[in-house]
């Protein structure tokens, strides 16, 4: 399979474990006002289909596709922990990027330590789910003699 498409399926895949992640954070009550799919619509200024939309765009398209550009030069030797090294990197950018955009500070510490250290632990999750998926889908088959 094409790396780019194995970076798509890895990506839909990673986002849709990250998701149901969110979602039960939420019916927790895990930190309610860290809602990543309500800061997307608010930005967008939609509903929160909007903002699911979104989600599963980045996730989907910028993240599996980014990876798969640039699996090879990332730090760590299986797919898995290149992931993680991926998703650090996404992890940083939020901080730096969304989180003030949406009102929540640099790295997010207008809602507390917490936002920044669950969402890690979520793009972690995300970013080892990535590199497993795409070795999956993009790994060589092993040839039949």
């Amino acid at each position: 399979m094409e790396k780019l498409t194995a970076g798509f399926v890895a990506g839909f895949v990673a986002t849709l474990v990250l998701s149901a992640l969110m979602v039960a954070k939420g019916m927790m009550g895990l930190m309610p006002h860290l809602n990543v799919i309500a800061m997307l619509s608010a930005m967008m200024g939609g509903a929160m289909i909007v903002g699911w939309l979104i989600h599963f765009m980045i996730g989907t398209i910028a993240w599996g596709g980014a990876f798969a550009i640039i699996q090879d030069r990332l730090p760590g030797g299986s797919l898995t922990v290149k992931g993680i090294a991926f998703a650090i990197g996404a992890w940083l950018l939020m901080m730096i990027l969304v989180m003030p955009m949406a009102g929540a500070g640099f790295f997010g510490m207008k809602m507390g330590i917490m936002a920044p250290v669950m969402t890690l632990v979520l793009h972690i999750v995300f970013g080892a789910v990535l590199g497993f998926v795409f070795q999956m889908f993009a790994a060589p088959k092993a040839q039949h003699s």
